[in-house]
């Protein structure tokens, strides 16, 4: 089917840099004369309340691992309906937008606008185009600000921008091609996302077994205390986090942290979406200025440190490794320094990530919206101590298990990775007139619609309505 598919015979100037040239009988026009903005409250703020993905638009919040938290009324909110283009004006630069297929509120800081004649526009290609790459560069353009975490998108600003526009029969050829392009990598991704979970399962259970009976499958057993983990080998120590720690702190949150202080490519920040395979992934969107590491400092991370997710997820976990030492606690995350006289950090984090630690600690959790932790549950946290030797050997042995399964692993998430950018660029191309799609689009069969679903989901963007105050009582409720 890739193969049918021929750039457009004839092109012209298109007078727009990210455009270049268009197919002859394209039109380009403002995005006022196409579009008009949308201002209507909720009366009730009753309405479904809905985010924007920065993967699939705009979403029920409900169906969204949303890490921030809900106002105490929505009265006054914006509305949207089916049809309406949905831009978070703070993170338009980010792909923070889409139009919305359903009705709902979304924050005061949105650009709601709406199609004035869906005889000439159809919403499903504005979607398309607004969250293309190319469309990317015209919206980061026209958003103004000092930080590239701080540009906002004005009404004004973004309906000067320019719309390739083609025939309407011809939009909705593009639409139909690139849904069903979409809805096949999204099977690809998922049937992928399904191996990485089985290996996972697989690795994991070769860990458990080493870091909670040992090698030796004859060796003396004796019961842990913790009734749920059973017993163990009889010469291991059991201890507790608490036991081991000389620390703990979490992230900074409330009045001590802004959206506006981050900024992008300064010291990050680590919270649990950071934190992969006991180890910190780096994320420089998600960073301070200088002046915020200074006010920060009690939050500045040490080698060897641990951190934990204190909300959502709850078992991530990473060692801080040389290249982090002077990254920041994030908000999400809790700190723990540790004693390791007689410790291997390498073999604490490998102890650490087995299913059961997840599973105490969402046994013991505490909050009415997501699960939470407070220092007090991570300090009952159990940990199995065999002989310093015994300890070197499962390091050893656990890694040569499980170096295959690994190497597996990364070779999925880059076939995954692969995927996605292949997706992004066919999307680019077909928007923009480089590819007709047409030919194509008239042969594909019909399908039936799919459960929407958020399993290749990068991330969400929703810098809505976290007052100080809601992440303060939130705390204090975690902290209780």
């Amino acid at each position: 089917m890739i193969a049918d598919i021929k750039p457009y015979p004839r092109m012209k100037d298109s007078g727009v840099p990210w455009l270049v040239g268009v197919p002859e009988h394209w039109g380009v026009k403002r995005a006022k004369t196409l579009l008009r903005t949308v201002d209507v409250r909720s009366e009730s703020g009753a309405e479904e309340l809905l985010t924007v993905s920065s993967n699939l638009g705009v979403i029920p919040r409900r169906s969204a691992n949303v890490t921030m938290f809900k106002a105490e009324s929505y009265t006054g909110h914006k509305l949207c309906w089916p049809g309406d283009l949905v831009i978070n004006s703070l993170w338009a630069w980010a792909r923070g937008l889409g139009v919305s297929q359903h009705h709902g509120i979304v924050s005061t800081a949105y650009g709601v606008y709406r199609v004035r004649d869906t005889n000439v526009l159809d919403p499903d290609f504005v979607h398309e185009l607004a969250r293309s790459v190319p469309f990317h560069w015209e919206l980061r353009v026209r958003s103004k600000g000092v930080w590239t975490s701080r540009l906002q998108l004005t009404d004004v600003s973004f309906l000067e921008a320019p719309f390739p526009l083609p025939p309407l029969p011809e939009q909705a050829a593009i639409v139909r091609f690139l849904d069903h392009m979409d809805r096949r990598i999204r099977r690809y991704i998922r049937a992928k996302q399904t191996l990485i979970k089985l290996l996972e399962e697989q690795k994991q259970a070769i860990i458990h077994r080493a870091v909670t009976r040992g090698l030796n499958p004859n060796v003396r057993l004796k019961p842990s205390g913790v009734e749920w983990l059973g017993d163990v080998p009889a010469h291991w120590e059991v201890r507790t986090l608490g036991q081991i720690a000389t620390s703990f702190r979490t992230g900074p949150f409330g009045s001590i942290l802004h959206q506006s202080d981050y900024v992008e490519g300064d010291t990050p920040l680590v919270n649990p979406t950071h934190m992969d395979g006991g180890r910190i992934v780096e994320d420089r969107r998600c960073s301070v200025p200088p002046a915020v590491v200074d006010r920060l400092s009690n939050y500045v991370l040490a080698k060897h440190d641990l951190l934990f997710s204190r909300r959502g997820e709850l078992g991530r976990c990473a060692l801080v490794r040389d290249r982090e030492v002077g990254w920041l606690c994030g908000t999400g995350s809790i700190r723990v320094r540790v004693n390791y006289e007689g410790i291997e950090p390498e073999y604490l984090i490998e102890a650490l990530q087995v299913r059961w630690v997840g599973e105490y600690l969402a046994l013991f959790s505490v909050g009415a919206t997501m699960d939470s932790l407070n220092t007090g549950i991570l300090k009952g946290v159990p940990v199995l101590l065999p002989p310093v030797s015994e300890r070197r050997q499962l390091l050893q042995t656990t890694a040569r298990k499980t170096q295959t399964i690994r190497r597996a692993m990364i070779d999925v998430e880059r076939e995954i990775s692969l995927l996605r950018e292949y997706r992004i660029r066919l999307i680019a191309d077909v928007v923009t007139g480089k590819l007709d799609v047409r030919e194509v689009a008239a042969r594909l069969p019909d399908e039936d619609d799919e459960p929407e679903s958020l399993e290749d989901d990068d991330a969400l963007i929703d810098a809505e309505d976290a007052t100080s105050a809601d992440l303060d009582a939130v705390s204090e409720e975690a902290e209780a």
